[in-house]
């Protein structure tokens, strides 16, 4: 076979033609377009998979809305029952205009909401409110749960549910609703736990421990991905003076400050094993086929691994001695003088002790809160101790 003269067809040596590929490109010096196939160089290979940290995707936040929306209509379920106008001796706030709806008097609950105590009996508290006695003595460990759903005014879910949006949209939108579900129910458990062996004498609902949560885990999660962040310390910053203005809040009177601490720290622990992300220039195997991939960096670093085994150990170990101590009907204050600091600090505005007056006819006692001015008699069977006294007064002044 001779040489193929220029603008012929090439042919194979069976005398097959073969024809040029149009999209090929002919640069100054490339192959020839008259070169068979068999002999043309192969197409560059793709862009080499992308490291982890570039790659996340985004997840739609749902839950978090979800979980507003649920507060919400509980929060209207529990006014439908409380029914004011029907089951309270004061002027309710709205009644007009809001009928059943109506919220109590704002001498007897200022938050805008339901009665702590109505004539049928302590509303809140038939519903789902944390209270110790009915935890450990009737044994329903449940309202660890119930308590985090109920709220005790307008002002109350407001707050909450403002602050959940703010805060929940973007870890889920960064980890998803599985991983934000589960800190979000776990913080607010350990935040009813926490409350439980401190506060002893009243009932509690509010998902302030949720939210102090998510709050710690934001903490624990900068710190674990250390790595990987831009910004650390300004982010640090930022974040530590939102968690300290929040605590802040705890050491107010009528605020329960133990379940804000409850669920800081059962957060900041989760973080470290729910929200550890791979480590900076990590590739994942399983999406780079075909590739030769040469880097030999773990998927975590050293110190993520120690940080969630140490995590999960404390988080065993605090939840199992929790519990034990509150079925067991452990008062934490007996065994701690100054703890009771850390839920209220007393000032020359306010006090934390409930004071109330007293007068007492034969077996009737009358008791009046100085702080929300509400008045009941009791009556007695025989002698009442101070110490009676005062958890009759704390009762009536919260």
């Amino acid at each position: 076979m001779g040489r193929t003269p220029i603008g012929d067809e090439p042919e194979s040596e069976f005398g097959i033609k073969v024809q040029p590929r149009q999209s090929d490109p002919h640069p100054i010096g490339g192959p020839s377009p008259y070169t068979p196939d068999k002999f043309r160089p192969l197409p560059p290979p793709p862009a080499p998979p992308r490291p982890y940290h570039t790659s996340m995707k985004k997840w739609f936040p749902w839950l978090v809305p979800t979980i507003v929306t649920a507060n919400i209509v509980i929060f209207i379920i529990v006014m439908y029952i409380n029914n004011c106008p029907a089951n309270s001796d004061d002027k309710c706030v709205g009644e007009a205009s809001l009928g059943r709806f109506a919220f109590q008097s704002t001498h007897e609950n200022p938050l805008l909401g339901p009665s702590a105590a109505t004539s049928v009996n302590y509303m809140l508290l038939n519903i789902g409110a944390l209270e110790v006695k009915k935890v450990v003595q009737e044994h329903q460990a449940w309202r660890l749960v119930s308590c985090m759903w109920l709220h005790a005014g307008a002002f109350h879910v407001l707050a909450n549910m403002l602050s959940l949006l703010f805060v929940g949209i973007r870890l889920e939108q960064e980890f998803g609703f599985v991983r934000v579900g589960l800190l979000y129910v776990i913080s607010g458990i350990g935040g009813s736990l926490l409350s439980s062996l401190f506060v002893r004498n009243t009932i509690s609902v509010g998902a302030s421990g949720a939210l102090f949560g998510l709050l710690g885990a934001m903490l624990s999660e900068l710190l674990v991905n250390w790595t990987i962040y831009e910004n650390k310390l300004e982010s640090l910053l930022s974040l530590l003076l939102i968690i300290l203005i929040n605590m802040a809040v705890g050491i107010l009177p009528h605020v329960d400050n133990f379940a804000h601490l409850g669920g800081f720290i059962t957060g900041f622990l989760l973080g470290f094993v729910l929200l550890i992300r791979p480590q900076f220039g990590y590739i994942n195997k399983k999406k780079a086929p075909g590739y030769i991939i040469t880097s030999s960096k773990s998927k975590y670093k050293a110190y993520q691994c120690v940080f969630s085994i140490v995590s999960v150990i404390l988080l065993t170990v605090g939840f199992a001695v929790g519990l034990v101590l509150l079925l067991g009907g452990v008062d934490g204050n007996d065994h701690c003088s100054w703890c009771h600091y850390l839920s209220c600090v007393p000032t020359p505005l306010w006090t934390c002790e409930a004071r109330c007056t007293s007068s007492q006819y034969e077996n009737q006692l009358n008791l009046t809160c100085m702080q929300n001015h509400k008045s009941k008699f009791y009556m007695l069977d025989g002698g009442i101790s101070p110490s009676q006294i005062q958890k009759l007064c704390a009762e009536l002044c919260h």
